[in-house]
């Protein structure tokens, strides 16, 4: 996982891989049982299953098909692209019968989505209002030194540390991009005020990894020529070529005057995309820097309380009138947890040896909390908050199959399960 150093548990690595076919992972959301909809209400919800797409995909479709703001459709959590996965979406002021009726006959419509349940529901349905997400994930191609029986052994001791000390809450590959993976130097470049190099490594810098097609475009942009560019976008390059038509638009307007693209030009084309991609790139490098930083506190011990730490309950609520003792015993309990910073111009910083990594982190970065203002683009700026270092994992198993070995387990929202499958497979898990 990029820029995750520490394991937390001894067992050897059972190697492997994941998702090489996307049947093989499996997810669904918990839902915050109180938000379950109850069939009476101005809003629809729907229960979908998804395979191989994005959850913001699906609602630009929806909000495409039935001719509406994609601003009217909320979500709890962004699900896995390489996966099955089921969760509630949620559709504002679906008055009229007849609108139902166009909601229900979308399904089968959509792009490898199915509609399981359509509900009528009071409430709107925001991001993390969820409790957290089930897995099923079947890892194959273990170690040939490793039965399946002997791989899912070692997998199930793994699984039973973990429910004991918790899991290093690293982000996972999905927050940066995988195989093309720049949403962290993206963020990176807005914290710099560098929108013309934030534009640049998202249309253009192609990477090795991508198809002929792709690098091509992406070489045409980083040779000066937007037009060409956007006429060699492969079409299901949806959000470059929004970008890029923004751009044309922009070079075309400016053409007039012999003026070349700037500042305000590019920030056109970073608005052009939906609003929870704008804010994913800083959130990106806020992830990467986060890593980091959990590495080394979590080589601290990720169970106990080190003097300097800044604790949080189960509530994100940092608890400021705790005895060193109480606080060992709230974290041995799983009731609160050592936090790390996600960098922004307001976030506290630990005392003493936590406080001071935490600080050289972003001094070796060479930037200060300030940066994080992001003053070109202030809405994409971030104050920083306290995140847990690890999170709770429950209802764990692992079973030998004949293909590898099937994992399951339940987490809490806002962590990944690739955190847990590292410390399974010890190799990189994407």
């Amino acid at each position: 996982m990029l820029n995750a150093e520490t394991y937390v548990t001894g067992d050897p690595g059972i190697g492997g891989i994941i998702r090489n076919r996307y049947e093989d992972f499996y997810v669904e959301e918990i839902p915050v049982e109180s938000l379950v909809p109850g069939g009476i209400g101005p809003n629809v919800w729907i229960w979908i299953e998804k395979l191989g797409r994005t959850t913001l995909d699906v609602l630009m479709d929806i909000s495409r098909d039935l001719h509406i703001s994609r601003k009217r459709m909320g979500f709890a959590g962004m699900k896995d692209k390489k996966a099955i996965t089921r969760q509630w979406i949620c559709i504002s002021n679906i008055d009229s019968e007849e609108q139902l009726e166009e909601v229900k006959a979308l399904d089968g419509k959509i792009h490898n989505t199915k509609f399981l349940k359509i509900v009528r529901g009071q409430k709107k349905l925001r991001m993390g209002q969820l409790t957290g997400n089930k897995f099923k994930i079947l890892i194959k191609d273990i170690d040939s030194k490793f039965s399946s029986e002997e791989g899912a052994e070692i997998a199930q001791n793994v699984l039973k540390n973990l429910e004991k000390t918790g899991v290093p809450n690293y982000f996972g590959w999905q927050r940066f991009g995988k195989p093309r993976t720049n949403t962290h130097l993206v963020g990176k470049a807005l914290v710099d005020n560098d929108l013309a190099e934030a534009v640049r490594l998202y249309i253009g810098n192609p990477y090795d990894d991508e198809p002929d097609k792709v690098k091509i475009a992406r070489q045409a942009y980083d040779d000066g020529n937007i037009e060409k560019s956007l006429e060699l976008m492969p079409t299901g390059m949806r959000y470059e070529r929004m970008m890029l038509k923004e751009l044309f638009k922009e070079e075309g307007k400016r053409k007039k005057f012999q003026e070349i693209l700037d500042d305000i030009s590019y920030k056109k084309a970073l608005f052009s995309l939906p609003k929870p991609l704008q804010r994913m790139f800083v959130h990106a490098y806020q992830s990467y820097l986060f890593n980091k930083v959990v590495s080394n506190r979590v080589a601290m011990g990720i169970d106990e309380y080190i003097e300097g730490d800044i604790v949080m309950d189960n509530e994100e609520h940092l608890l400021h009138d705790k005895s060193p003792e109480e606080l060992t015993q709230l974290i041995s309990n799983f009731e609160a947890n050592p936090s790390s910073p996600l960098y922004g111009t307001k976030v506290p910083f630990g005392e003493k040896s936590v406080g001071k990594m935490e600080k050289e982190i972003l001094k070796e970065e060479g930037l200060k909390k300030e940066d994080f203002e992001c003053p070109k683009t202030p809405r994409l700026g971030s104050h920083g908050l306290r995140r847990s270092i690890r999170f709770k994992i429950w209802d764990t198993h692992a079973i030998a199959t004949d293909e590898g070995v099937l994992t399951e387990f339940s987490i809490n929202k806002g962590s990944y399960a690739t955190a847990v499958l590292r410390e399974i497979m010890k190799n990189e898990v994407v």
